[in-house]
């Protein structure tokens, strides 16, 4: 038999073989339950004075049978049964009801969260019979204020609704409101969430920092929510009004995945996925995902793993029952390990072995410096915000091919070139990683062997996108970066790159108050006075050496 879900504490040994007996009904396809069924869960709901619920899969057949308490059912996790873009659950949920209710906000909650294809609730008299029943469903289209719809009151003879057909009508229409997507499909396609007590204006800047890197990532996406709030909830970050809004705007929109603006903690992940049955990443997890993406050399595959296992160890939390499952061997002493406890022992060893390796790394790359600073040669480091221009920089300066793309993150390894400059003088000159605003600790961390390149850099190239209309906190956010890497005494050149972008009084005005050099990158031309600065800055450094 399998087993019963919920609260079965309390229940006699007879209720519970009565419980289990229901896994093995069928119901008609056509039916939202037989009159037969209804009638013995109102019977064994009237016996044990609580809630009894079954999931029915579009078969007819019981998925599972859950114990609730007198005021409600918790429907558990049914990992065989995940909801696609566009598509509903494939289950339907019918539960009693002990004082002949209507559907109440819970259930209504959980009809919408959950994505089931119907929502049921069969209520009972005083003597344990079956009632009228209550059903509802989602409701397809674009009106953000009917979410759903519910069916007139039933008696339980009249269950022969046609169940089948109507659910298939439902995601036809859901299909048909989504014709517009359909050439998005192979592609994933996401929401993109804020919930936050910022001002309105920086929230809108995060949210299109979050828009790029989403696109960086290959994404489509779907819409964008912002929700102001002057406190944001501990457990979902939103109310749970707004996350049902959330979860019928993705069915609609034919939406896999909830990016989240901000960083969700370990418990937030748990209570958002276990209410809400999609795919949810946040801001940190997204960056890491572009890393990986990116990532072509070995050392650079090893830092982000690195970062990606370290973020990741915390929150390997599970909403899924059978992940508790003892997986002891044959003459194995106790129950042996559970499969979380499995997979956070081989996260930990992993991450040693990583570690070890990126110890290796700088290890050889401190041996790089060595001999490089025996030859004398100054080194030049490019830093600066994500897609600020720095590789095409790097590419006209020294008329090489570095990959250089107008997206996020482009450039992950980190490349060298030698540059001639008049008179003889000779340096290295080296493209490191963007920056971004709040630059996750793990990834600074794993990073810390390709970041430490600086540390033995003569001169700072700091490339401001000076065209960006948040140019200015980028500047902020790549000079507190440099300071918590205590460069902030090596020399530094601004050069306010994309002047082609601005009229000569905006560039005027902005290289006036902010300091540095103006140049388009694009252009060799007008790279001319940053080389003869970088000549004037780093010429001392040669003739020392």
């Amino acid at each position: 038999m399998k087993k019963i879900y919920g609260n079965t504490d309390g229940l006699k040994a007879n209720q519970l073989r009565h419980l289990e007996k229901l896994n093995s009904r069928r119901v008609p396809i056509q039916m939202l339950i037989s009159p037969e069924l209804c009638r013995d869960m109102c019977r064994i709901s009237h016996e044990t004075r609580r809630q009894i619920g079954l999931l029915i899969n579009r078969k007819g057949r019981i998925v599972c049978v859950v114990a609730g308490s007198p005021h409600q059912i918790v429907i558990p996790d049914t990992p065989d049964y995940r909801t696609l873009p566009g598509r509903l659950k494939g289950l339907r949920c019918v539960h009693t009801h002990l004082k002949g209710e209507r559907l109440t906000q819970d259930d209504l909650t959980d009809l919408l969260l959950l994505r089931l294809d119907v929502m049921a609730a069969i209520g009972m008299n005083d003597q344990g019979m079956p009632a009228k029943v209550h059903a509802g469903h989602i409701l397809p289209g674009e009106d953000e204020r009917d979410l759903y719809r519910l069916i007139p009151p039933m008696n339980p003879w009249e269950m022969d609704i046609d169940c089948l057909s109507v659910i298939r009508a439902l995601e036809t229409e859901i299909d048909r409101t989504q014709t517009l997507l359909k050439a998005d499909r192979g592609k994933e396609r996401a929401l993109l969430v804020s919930v936050t007590t910022s001002p309105r204006n920086r929230a809108l800047d995060s949210l299109d920092e979050l828009r790029e890197l989403t696109r960086s990532a290959g994404i489509v996406i779907a819409d964008t929510i912002l929700q102001l709030r002057k406190k944001t909830d501990g457990r979902f970050l939103m109310g749970l009004g707004k996350l049902q809004d959330l979860s019928v705007l993705a069915l609609r929109k034919a939406v896999s995945l909830i990016i989240f603006d901000q960083d969700l903690n370990p418990s937030q992940i748990r209570s958002l996925t276990d209410r809400i049955d999609l795919k949810i990443i946040d801001r940190t997890q997204l960056i890491l995902d572009i890393f990986s993406q990116r990532a072509r050399t070995r050392e650079g595959k090893l830092q982000v793993e690195l970062a990606q296992l370290k973020y990741m160890l915390p929150r390997l939390v599970t909403k899924n029952t059978a992940m508790s499952r003892l997986t002891g061997g044959i003459g194995g002493r106790g129950p042996g390990e559970t499969k979380l406890e499995i997979n956070r022992r081989r996260a930990r060893q992993r991450i040693a072995w990583l570690e070890k390796q990126t110890s290796h790394v700088r290890k050889h790359r401190k041996q790089q410096r060595v001999r490089r600073y025996k030859k004398g040669l100054p080194i030049i480091s490019i830093v600066g915000y994500t897609n600020a221009g720095k590789s095409t920089l790097l590419n006209t300066l020294t008329r090489s091919r570095v990959k250089a793309e107008n997206r996020l993150f482009a450039t992950l390894d980190p490349s060298s070139r030698r540059l001639k400059f008049p008179e003889d003088m000779e340096v290295i000159i080296t493209d490191t990683v963007g920056f971004i605003r709040d630059l996750p600790k793990d990834l600074m961390a794993a990073f810390r062997a390709t970041l430490e390149e600086l540390e033995s850099a003569d001169l700072l190239l700091h490339v401001v996108d000076i065209g960006n209309p948040r140019f200015k906190a980028q500047i902020r956010s790549v000079d507190g970066i440099l300071s918590d890497l205590s460069l902030s005494h090596i020399p530094c050149i601004r050069v306010l790159n994309k002047q082609d972008l601005l009229t000569p009084d905006t560039l005027n005005n902005r290289v006036g108050t902010f300091g540095g050099i103006a140049v388009s990158a694009l252009d060799r031309k007008s790279l001319l006075p940053l080389i003869d600065e970088i000549i004037r800055t780093i010429k001392p450094r040669t003739i020392r050496s």
